[in-house]
């Protein structure tokens, strides 16, 4: 029920995408935000690693079933390319992209030697708890150039898609929208209720029972969702949503 119920009934304004490894294999799993705040789990797909063509059929999965990605979406994603293609090719300049914050953290300070770990990453925190887009820049772009003297791998990977961990911060949302916004954290959420439901299982007979006790999960896990902390604040998120579908005044009257 969960991998087959229709969508189109839905009215989304952000869709949540995230991965996790589960008994050697790799599920990835999208989350919906309904325009009152209300979460769906729209659906998942198993797959060796995060790659386009897993997250390319569930995005195709989710079109057959009534999500409409003509329509202007936010999609937080965990930061891997493969995502961010397969949505590009999907919903193209109808997507904007948020790179989740925290994956983009931890992958920065893995780059690093233990003793400069917590420094970095509480720079990192600091600056994405800015309210201003060019305050976060400037405090990111600083630390750019301290970490290029301490690690330039680290350096790199701070500088790799750093604008789209910004994106939250360009649209001006309230701030704690925009901190819902700005990670993965509610899919990761419910991936707990996952671990917790599957935890019971002591013997796996394949790949048809994870996905089955994963749905079962996130099933779960559903019926406990509340609204998205700054739920109220939402219609500043469609007001900056509704500019990606409307054309410049030269192009209207064009038209």
């Amino acid at each position: 029920e969960l991998l087959e119920r229709p969508l189109d009934q839905l009215k989304l304004c952000a869709i949540y995408l995230d991965g996790i490894e589960f008994k050697a294999q790799h599920l990835v799993v999208a989350l919906g935000v309904n325009v009152d705040g209300g979460k769906t789990v729209l659906g998942l797909r198993q797959g060796a690693s995060e790659n386009a063509t897993v997250v390319g059929q569930l995005l195709e999965d989710l079109s057959e079933r009534g999500v409409d990605f003509s329509v202007p979406m936010l999609y937080v994603l965990d930061g891997a390319k493969a995502l961010t293609k397969a949505v590009r090719k999907h919903a193209g300049k109808m997507a904007l992209i948020q790179r989740c914050q925290m994956h983009k953290r931890r992958n920065v300070t893995a780059h690093l030697p233990e003793e400069y770990r917590a420094s970095v990453d509480r720079k990192m925190a600091n600056a994405y708890a800015m309210s201003s887009y060019r305050d976060a820049k400037t405090a990111l772009e600083k630390l750019h150039r301290e970490l290029m003297e301490l690690n330039p791998s680290a350096a790199r990977s701070l500088e790799e898609g750093r604008e789209e961990t910004l994106t939250v911060h360009r649209l001006g949302l309230d701030d704690l929208l925009r901190s819902t916004l700005a990670t993965t954290n509610p899919i990761e959420s419910a991936f707990s209720v996952v671990g917790r439901v599957c935890g019971r299982v002591r013997r796996w007979r394949g790949g048809d029972q994870r996905e089955r006790w994963v749905g079962a999960g996130l099933w779960l896990a559903e019926k406990s969702f509340r609204r998205i902390k700054g739920y109220k604040h939402l219609p500043q998120l469609l007001d900056q949503l509704a500019r990606l579908s409307t054309p410049p005044p030269a192009q209207a009257q064009a038209a």
